[in-house]
């Protein structure tokens, strides 16, 4: 049995419910979605799995919430924090952009900048949790965490009314890991009108559903990460996560050294495509979001698109495709000279 099952992201909906937004989809050709997460509060589904956490914690403790993040997980800590009204400390790494740093001091959380990498901010986060008895928020790798943000995938399914393929990015792999649990319980959904799919996709009583995780049916989910931090891509190849060099343009969002457990334990099943895409791609992929649907996301929120622009991911005929953008944390002079 998976840590994180569809039941625990279901609780996870009722429980952040009134804390987060439905995020809208939009069909933008025929048979294909964008789920534009990159409008949820701070920015970037992460405040899914941040209000999980603590809302799952019961009573916060006195010293607050801790969390390491490359950005996207520290706003979305300290929005939910500053909301549920305790303190947030945001540790992050040396190469967090400027806009997120900037968000973070908005939203009055206390900010250690240190490290050259996720990584090692992660490391001085846990060692401050442990001395402050603050409750950790962890990026990718907790259960409530990974739970939260497969709520993302409940709502596309029932917006949708069920698809056969969901693109989403990859960097420790919580929320690629959430999307394939949350998005586990639809067997059977494809027959009778579009209403009629979404319906049963909410209530579960679509025909033939399995309710599971990574062995659970479903549609695919495509995996996508950028070629020079190929985490999960390196962790199914030697059979167990592994570290990997952290570089490139989503570096700051999808920067994690090596996979999640949780997350690969979820994303070795035969559901999950890995595949990997250049930095070229996401830079052309974020320029045409904007450019055609004046979406304006930053380099992570474009990676899972760019492996369908690019042809990495080639969907079949009459297939029914989503792509999850995940991230607007960005600043907007650069959505056409990147």
């Amino acid at each position: 049995m998976c840590a994180v099952t569809h039941e625990d992201v279901r609780a996870a909906a009722d429980r952040i419910g009134g804390h987060v937004l439905r995020t809208p989809v939009i069909e933008v050709a025929d048979g294909l979605w964008l789920k534009l997460e990159l409008l949820q509060h701070s920015g970037s589904f992460k405040v899914r799995g941040a209000f999980n956490r603590m809302l799952s914690a019961g009573e916060l403790p006195g010293s607050g919430v801790i969390a390491a993040s490359g950005g996207n997980h520290g706003l979305a800590v300290a929005f939910a924090a500053r909301a549920l009204g305790t303190r947030a400390e945001i540790f992050v790494p040396e190469v967090t952009s400027p806009v997120k740093v900037a968000g973070l001091a908005a939203l009055g959380a206390h900010i250690t900048q240190t490290g050259a990498i996720y990584s090692e901010a992660a490391e001085a986060a846990a060692k401050r949790a442990a001395e402050s008895g603050a409750l950790m928020v962890h990026a990718y790798d907790q259960p409530e965490v990974v739970a939260g943000q497969g709520t993302t995938g409940l709502e596309l399914m029932e917006q949708t009314g069920g698809v056969d393929t969901v693109l989403a990015a990859v960097g420790g792999g919580g929320f690629a890991a959430g999307i394939t649990v949350g998005t586990a319980a639809v067997i059977g959904a494809r027959s009778g009108t579009a209403a009629d799919r979404a319906a049963s996709v909410a209530d579960g009583t679509a025909a033939g559903i399995t309710v599971g995780a990574a062995g659970g049916g479903g549609p695919k989910i495509v995996a996508v990460e950028p070629e020079r931090i190929p985490t999960l891509h390196a962790a199914r190849r030697a059979g167990e996560p592994v570290p990997v060099e952290v570089s490139g343009v989503a570096a700051d969002a999808l920067g994690a050294s090596r996979i999640g457990g949780l997350a690969f334990e979820i994303l070795s099943g035969d559901r999950v495509e890995s595949v990997l895409v250049t930095d070229e791609a996401i830079v052309a992929a974020r320029r045409t979001l904007w450019e055609r649907h004046r979406v304006a996301a930053e380099h992570s929120g474009a990676a899972a698109y760019a492996a369908l622009l690019s042809g990495v991911y080639t969907p079949a005929p009459g297939e029914r495709v989503a792509v999850v953008v995940c991230g607007s944390n960005t600043d907007p002079a650069t959505l056409t000279t990147d």
